[in-house]
Formats: structure tokens, sequence, C-alpha cells
């Protein structure tokens, strides 16, 4: 088992210390993904700003719930999947949906499943799809715009699910009630 050092605010190197006490502001807490991370400030920074575009792109709450647990879930990050669970409490994103998410099983409806379907093979094939899996995507009512919101999405999952592996980043408090394990298959 591998770990990297969670820091606090006080212990973060100096240029961590205001992009740390903004995730105090923003959380209420302090994550220990937003800790681990504070040993590179660049990539802290990184990670929040791709978190804030992300989070203004053109796709809804159910939208960015499907992306992002769809790839915390085939990264198998034992953190972001309870993590962005909560969150889509707190979006007040269908409950069905957080569920089909962790578990691996059908979206509630078609559109949300291409979506699903679509950023699955993107993760899985690290950018390669074919023209049949564009067109299915563009069927369904999404764009190029969309194609590209999924990368920026999967930009920022990099970051934190791989963090995660390596510094096995301790569940936070608020997010253990929706602890996750992957499935055996």
């Amino acid at each position: 088992m591998t770990t990297l050092k969670v820091h606090t605010i006080e212990s973060a190197p100096e240029e961590s210390k205001a992009l740390l006490e903004q995730s105090v502001k923003s959380f209420g807490m302090l994550p220990g993904l937003h800790g681990v991370l504070a040993s590179s400030p660049e990539a802290l920074e990184a990670y929040k700003t791709l978190h804030n575009l992300f989070q203004n792109t053109s796709f809804d709450a159910e939208e960015l719930t499907v992306v992002w647990q769809t790839i915390n879930v085939e990264h198998e990050c034992h953190y972001c999947v309870p993590a962005h669970t909560a969150i889509a409490h707190m979006m007040k994103v269908n409950p069905e949906l957080t569920e089909a998410l962790r578990n691996r099983t059908a979206m509630p409806n078609e559109k949300l499943q291409v979506l699903h379907d679509f950023t699955l093979k993107v993760t899985r094939n690290r950018g390669h799809v074919t023209q049949e899996d564009l067109n299915t995507f563009y069927e369904a009512g999404y764009g190029e715009r969309q194609v590209l919101d999924i990368i920026l999405g999967l930009s920022q999952k990099v970051i934190s699910n791989y963090t995660n592996h390596i510094a096995n980043t301790p569940v936070d408090a608020p997010f253990q009630k929706f602890a996750w394990e992957p499935k055996t298959v």
C-alpha cells in the first residue's frame, strides 16, 4: 500500500496555502485529496481549475454526475466514488442514477445511457473512438462540444483518481457513509 502526505494548511508548501484556504471556504473542510495535491501547488491549482471549468460546461447536474462517476467507477477510485455520491446528493441528482452508476447498471434513460457508454469508451480506449461511436452520441442529442467536455472531465478525473490510487487518500468523514468498493466480476 502506498501513501503520500495529506497536508493541512499549516504543513502545506507556502504556494498551496491560499488554495487550501479556498477549499475550506468552499467545502467547509479541507478535502483529503486537496491536502495530498498540496505537495505540488501546480497540481492542486490544475485540479481545482479543471473542476471549476468542468462544472461550467454544457452538462446539467445529472450529466456531470454521469461523466464523473463513469470515470471514477471505471478507474475504481475508492475516494472519488463516495465523494461524488455526496456531491450528487448536494446537486439533487436522483439517487437511482447515482446507484446505477456505482453498481454499473443501466441508466434511467437512453440519453444518459449513451453519455455513459461514450464516456466509458473514451476512458477505456484513451480517446480512440469510431465514427459510429460519435454518430450514436450525436444522434442522442449531443455534439462536438460535449465530446470535448467529456475530455475535460476525464482530465480532471485522471488527476484525482490517479492521485488517490498512489496516495491511498483516506475518505473524508462526510463521504464515509457513501463508501464504495468495486464489484468483482
